[in-house]
This record gives structure tokens, C-alpha cells and sequence, in this order.
């Protein structure tokens, strides 16, 4: 049998050890599966405690010694050997890190649904954001959970905040001539000189007429373009689509004549690193044109440009790489233009028009 007692610091005016309202760190003792232990369980909180105890005694008397940090690496190394994206596994070891940073070496047993409610009312940051955040939470969770470290996942108990999706605004024909006409007054500096605005040109042009990320078409390869012909091969699904391009992109993309293996990266370094220097150049480009935008933009411009002719949302949601059809759906339904004709054709014969 488990007992839990405070040991009471220096200046707590308290010195009973079964006191429970102070702060004082919480020790356990007795004996766990015919094992004597006498440990601090790293807890203030004595219902975490209590929690933690009963967890203990009934399961098989080895998971207690889990802390957080150890499923985390546990986590990270599985996520590693699983092959992730290099975008996804720097999202899980950014949040792996902040909770060992949190939690430290408590027990991955003693964090319940008030411990984590907590922990996400410290996040600041976007509503999108914060539920991307806790999904992935879950990811962690339930990984706890299939290793046996936990009995349930109480981040699936924890409601994401309300988001409002902004609607799908492309570029209009106005805001792309400025855009075209900002890389012509582009100033030539760095490394680049007379060739800045030519690269950010062929830049602009490729993410408008091919709907690539931003991180895809900054760290795209030479080896992807056969004739007039884009290999899209998307981090997210890595669902390898040819793509017809303009003439005018595979002629712009030839005249730059990389070095390297890359078009727009020199293959040195982090390959977020470039993806930042471009941000930095395209809000550059929006600075000059004398407009609100961003490289997301382009690929909304590009969707809706494809569904308004009448491309099926099925092909557009190939093309843009969603695991799903219905994230296209979602994002672009209001432009797909055979709803639209079905649905003026509803009207007109109900009124008969």
C-alpha cells in the first residue's frame, strides 16, 4: 500500500506531513507490487497525486518510472523511424520539447485533463494554430497510450478553440499585373545583382501556374521538370502528378541556369532557411505592388483559376496534393463553376426565368 505525505520546505509554517493545502512537494512510500519505494513524485497538486497512486497500484507496477521526457524521446525516435516530412517531424520535436520544458521528469501518468487544459491556456497563438497544436497533442497521447504508459488519452477530452476560415481570396487580374510589374522594379542587390528580379519573376510565375507550396517550389529540383512538364511529387501526400506548364515558366526557369541541383536553393543549409528568404523577398514584392498578399495566394489563384474553367475539384485536389478531397472542398467549393451553373439553372426554373 502507497501513503502520500508533503515534505514541507524550510519556510512553510506547516509541519505535519498528512497536511494537504500547502504547496509543499508530495512524497509517496510503502510498497508498490512487493517493492518498497519512497520517492518525491515531482507533484504539488494532490489530486494528481492521488490520481497518479491509484494508477500505480492498479496497473503492472512498471510504468510509474515513465516520465515525460522519456516518452517524448520515445515519441521523437518512433516518429523518426516512421519517416515523417521533415516539416512534420520539426513540428513534433517543437512540441516535444515544450512539454519536457513544462513537465520535466513527472510521470506520464500523473498528467490528466487539468494539468493539460492548463497547459494549452498558455498557448498564444492563433486559433488555427492552437488545434493543428493539439492534434497533435493527441498524436502524443495516444501514442502513450498504445506503449502502455496511460489508460486513456486525456488531450482527446480537450475541446480546440473556435476558428472562423477566412474565405479563399486569389489575386485578381489587377493585383497580378502589379505583382508582375513590382519584379521589374525589383531592386537588384545580394548575391544576385541584375538577376534578383529575374529569379523572383520566375518565382512568382512557377507558384501561380503550377499551385506549389511555397517550401515545394523553393527546393525545387531540376530533375522535376521534363520538357513542359512539372513532377509534382508533394511533401504532404507524396503523390507523384505530372503538370503541364506554360511555355513562359519553362523558359524562365531555363534562362536562370542554376549551378546546382536546385532552382531557387543552393542546396547549403537548412532548406527553411531559404524558405524564409523568399517570404522576405515576395513581401518585398507585395510592398512594391501596393497590395495585401502572401506566397498562399498564388496557390489559391491557381485552384480557382483551374475550377472557374471547369476542371473538376476531384483533378484540383490531385493537382494541390490534399489527402482528402474534402480539404479542397472546403476551401474551394464556392468556385467550382459546374455547382454554380447547376445552381443558377435551379433558380431560373423555380421561378421559371
Amino acid at each position: 500500500m502507497l501513503n502520500l505525505w508533503r515534505r514541507h520546505k524550510k519556510g512553510c509554517p506547516h509541519r505535519v506531513r498528512t497536511y494537504k493545502k500547502c504547496g509543499c512537494p508530495i512524497w509517496v512510500q510503502g510498497t508498490l507490487h512487493g517493492r518498497w519505494i519512497k520517492k518525491s513524485l515531482d507533484l504539488r497538486n494532490w489530486e494528481a497525486a492521488q490520481k497518479l497512486v491509484r494508477d500505480w497500484e492498479s496497473g503492472d507496477g512498471g510504468s510509474e518510472d515513465i516520465s515525460v521526457r522519456t516518452a517524448c524521446e520515445s515519441f521523437v525516435k518512433d516518429c523518426e523511424a516512421r519517416r515523417l516530412s521533415t516539416a512534420s517531424l520539426d513540428k513534433y520535436k517543437l512540441l516535444t520539447e515544450d512539454l519536457k520544458g513544462r513537465f520535466g521528469k513527472r510521470a506520464i501518468r500523473s498528467l490528466g485533463l487539468p494539468e493539460l487544459r492548463q497547459y494549452r491556456e498558455s498557448w498564444s497563438m492563433a486559433p488555427i494554430s492552437a488545434r493543428k497544436k493539439l492534434e497533435r497533442l493527441r498524436t502524443f497521447f495516444r501514442f502513450c497510450m498504445e506503449s502502455g504508459w496511460v489508460r486513456e488519452n486525456p488531450a482527446k477530452l480537450i475541446k480546440g478553440p473556435q476558428t472562423r476560415p477566412k474565405p479563399t481570396l486569389p489575386f485578381t487580374d489587377s493585383e497580378i499585373e502589379k505583382v508582375l510589374w513590382a519584379t521589374e522594379v525589383y531592386p537588384n542587390k545580394g548575391i544576385y545583382k541584375e538577376e534578383s528580379g529575374r529569379r523572383v519573376r520566375a518565382f512568382i510565375d512557377l507558384l501561380r501556374y503550377s499551385g506549389l507550396r511555397i517550401r515545394d517550389a523553393a527546393t525545387l529540383s531540376r530533375d522535376k521538370i521534363d520538357g513542359n512538364k512539372l513532377l509534382l511529387y508533394t511533401q504532404k501526400t507524396g503523390q507523384p502528378v505530372w503538370l503541364p506548364l506554360p511555355k513562359i515558366v519553362v523558359d524562365e526557369l531555363r534562362d536562370m541556369k542554376p549551378d546546382g541541383r536546385y532552382f531557387f536553393w543552393s542546396g547549403n543549409g537548412l532548406a527553411k532557411s531559404t524558405v524564409a528568404d523568399w517570404q522576405r523577398s515576395l513581401s518585398r514584392v507585395f510592398k512594391l505592388a501596393g497590395i495585401q498578399g502572401h506566397a498562399h495566394r498564388f496557390r489559391d489563384t491557381f485552384s480557382v483559376s483551374l475550377l472557374q474553367a471547369g476542371v473538376p475539384l476531384e483533378t484540383v485536389s490531385v493537382l494541390l496534393g490534399h489527402s482528402s478531397i474534402k480539404v479542397t472542398e472546403r476551401h474551394y467549393a464556392p468556385w467550382v463553376k459546374s455547382r454554380q451553373i447547376k445552381l443558377e439553372e435551379s433558380i431560373e426554373k423555380a421561378w421559371k426565368l
